[in-house]
């Protein structure tokens, strides 16, 4: 069984060449800040900051966390890179304990994590953190990969790896829980968070979200 530690382990070692290929904001976590604002920003599963960087454009303080340290080393160069040091913190942490107080953000992403979780109990521990660390009025936006990538010939939700090819040519495999749209709105439904939209978008699944 894929543990948590294996997860932070396959990041560490591949966070320079990873970070190499994830340089934009992805389109739909743009769409999601357009217009909204706050005081306390917070992208959970970070990485390189790429979408810390965006973040920081709509709140006055951005957190960043991730449980790799070389991709909070890789987020640390690039939010610097964009004199945005004064106005963003990283944290290196786990997504199923955030080490962040109750209230703690009152807008938030966190994309293309949550599949790396291995088990759903861990999963749902998330969300309920993620729930407890938004303030009442907060919004969130939680993305997953799922079974609706054309990668795919599941309808069901399933589990997998997926290989990481570095440049000198060896792979590192990559745990994923791929969603059925439907089992995401399960898992939200039995979080401690309340699903305000969920969309489809290039085999993702988008889910603005409030706590309850």
């Amino acid at each position: 069984m894929t543990e948590r530690r294996d997860v932070r382990a396959t990041y560490e070692e591949i966070a320079s060449h990873f970070s190499e290929t994830r340089e934009y904001a992805w389109p739909e976590v743009e769409a999601f800040l357009d217009g909204r604002r706050g005081r306390r920003g917070l992208d959970v599963g970070c990485g390189n900051g790429r979408h810390t960087e965006r973040l920081a454009d709509c709140v006055t303080h951005a957190v960043g966390l991730d449980a790799s340290r070389g991709l909070l080393d890789e987020a640390r160069a690039r939010l610097a890179a964009a004199d945005l040091a004064d106005r963003t913190s990283l944290l290196h942490g786990d997504a199923a304990a955030l080490p962040l107080r109750d209230d703690a953000a009152d807008l938030a992403v966190y994309v293309a994590t949550l599949h790396h979780l291995p088990t759903r109990t861990a999963r749902l521990a998330s969300l309920d953190e993620l729930a407890r660390v938004l303030t009442p009025d907060a919004t969130a936006l939680v993305s997953v990969w799922s079974t609706a990538h054309d990668t795919f010939d599941e309808t069901e939700s399933f589990d997998t790896t997926v290989d990481w090819t570095l440049p000198g040519g060896d792979t590192v495999p990559r745990y994923y829980h791929i969603y059925s749209p439907d089992d995401f709105r399960t898992d939200l439904a039995d979080s401690d968070l309340h699903l305000s939209d969920l969309e489809l978008s290039s085999g993702n699944c988008y889910a603005t979200v409030t706590p309850e």
